[in-house]
């Protein structure tokens, strides 16, 4: 299969020609995540004992209900590793498609950010599986442990690791959000140190929010969003720095 061809800014195209690149770039997506599933699929043991890990070592032995609930646990977890494993090749199709549309600065802007929010993102999953994820299972799993017996579900398990975990990403991710609502011109470093009170309660309204019900995993996030809502300040006088206020991406009449 060809790899669909990449349009060029102000090239034009026919609407058959941007559906025909369109449906190219859903088939190739649809291949990456197919092959990403099957491949996670081969390796999902290794990818349930990796999450068992972070359970404290009594409990590392999950327990399913039903006929069916084993099957379903293992094809649930390969699609979503298979997902994770296609995710680079996925976004970069969609680029491909929408990057034609934006000037070659904006281009290389949004090319800096995206190289940004991978590197972030790839913090965010490691600080969520080996600090976040251990200590609110600790918390959560010694809880009452007198009044109750303690199983582990395999399907709620899994569901709550990785809503853990996507979560540990998403505040990861915020100096890029920050960033670029700075580039559209929407908001200042300036307007960011002035309102700080206002920030920091926002950042502890988000990390009570976010996936999480006991008060370990809301802490454990809330932290990492106050240095990165501070970092996320200086990065933004160090980008207006860079380039200037006077170049906003978005202008005032919306145009790009």
């Amino acid at each position: 299969m060809r790899a669909p061809r990449r349009l060029q800014h102000g090239e034009e195209a026919t609407l058959v020609e941007h559906l025909s690149e369109l449906r190219s770039r859903l088939i190739v997506a649809l291949v990456a995540i197919t092959v990403g599933t099957a491949a996670a699929y081969v390796e999902h043991a290794h990818l349930i004992a990796a999450l068992e890990q972070a359970l404290p070592p009594g409990r590392r032995k999950l327990v399913t209900f039903g006929v069916a609930e084993p099957f379903m646990t293992s094809m649930w977890i390969s699609l979503y590793a298979g997902l994770i494993v296609a995710s680079p090749l996925v976004l970069h199709q969609l680029w491909a498609f929408l990057a034609p549309a934006l000037d070659e600065r904006t281009q290389r802007v949004v090319a800096a950010l995206t190289g940004l929010a991978a590197a972030l993102g790839a913090s965010g999953l490691a600080f969520g599986y080996f600090v976040v994820l251990p200590a609110a299972l600790r918390y959560l799993t010694e809880y009452d442990r007198g009044i109750y017996d303690i199983q582990i579900r395999a399907r709620d398990y899994l569901s709550f690791s990785s809503a853990v975990l996507i979560a540990a990403v998403v505040v990861f991710e915020l100096p890029v959000i920050v960033l670029g609502l700075n580039r559209i011109g929407l908001l200042s470093a300036d307007q960011l140190r002035r309102n700080r009170r206002m920030g920091y309660a926002a950042m502890a309204v988000l990390a009570v929010a976010l996936p999480g019900v006991d008060p370990v995993t809301t802490t454990l996030e809330m932290f990492p969003l106050f240095g990165l809502y501070e970092g996320a300040i200086w990065l933004s006088v160090l980008l207006e720095r860079r380039l200037g206020r006077s170049r906003p991406l978005l202008q005032t009449s919306g145009e790009w």
